[in-house]
C-alpha cells in the first residue's frame, strides 16, 4: 500500500470518516425539489471543495440556499460573481459573519425532500455499487424516475 490507502479508494468516491467508509452525494435542485446536478465525493472530503465544481452548473436564480458546510470565502465569491445572492448560515468559528436570513433559509428544505425521496431507493441509500460511475448512474436513474418521468 502506498500512502496508507487502498488502491482505487479515492477514485471510487469512498472515504473514511467517523462513521466508517462513506460517500457523500452533493446536489443542486430547483425550487420544485427537482435535481439538476449531482456529484460524488468521499466521506472525508470537505463540502466546500466539491461545491466549487458543482456551482459551475448553477442555473439562473436569485438566491442560493446551502448548508453550513459550504460556507467558504471562495464559494461565496463564486456565487456572487454569477449575480446570485448566497444565503448560507455562517460557521460558528467564522470571525466575519456573512449576511444570512433564517426566514429565507426555510426554502432549503427542497433539497432535503429530494434526498429523502432518493433514499427511498434501497440501492441509493446503501450504495451497493462498487464503482463510483455505476453508483452515480444509479442516483441519476432514481432521480429521473422520481422527478422527471
Amino acid at each position: 500500500m502506498r500512502g496508507g490507502r487502498k488502491r482505487g479508494e479515492k477514485s471510487q468516491a469512498i472515504g473514511r470518516s467517523r462513521g466508517g467508509r462513506t460517500t457523500k452525494i452533493h446536489a443542486l435542485t430547483d425550487a420544485q425539489c427537482r435535481p439538476l446536478a449531482f456529484m460524488l465525493t468521499g466521506g472525508n472530503i470537505a463540502d466546500c471543495t466539491a461545491g466549487a465544481t458543482l456551482l459551475e452548473r448553477l442555473p439562473d436564480c436569485d438566491i442560493l440556499h446551502a448548508d453550513k458546510g459550504y460556507d467558504a470565502n471562495e464559494l461565496l465569491r463564486q456565487v456572487e460573481d454569477k449575480g446570485v445572492m448566497p444565503n448560507i448560515p455562517p460557521k460558528a468559528n467564522r470571525k466575519w459573519k456573512n449576511c444570512f436570513s433564517p426566514f429565507l433559509y426555510r426554502n432549503r428544505n427542497a433539497i432535503e425532500r429530494m434526498f429523502c425521496r432518493l433514499k427511498d431507493f434501497r440501492r441509493v441509500a446503501t450504495r451497493y455499487d462498487r464503482n463510483a460511475i455505476n453508483y452515480l448512474a444509479t442516483v441519476c436513474l432514481a432521480a429521473t424516475v422520481s422527478y422527471w418521468l
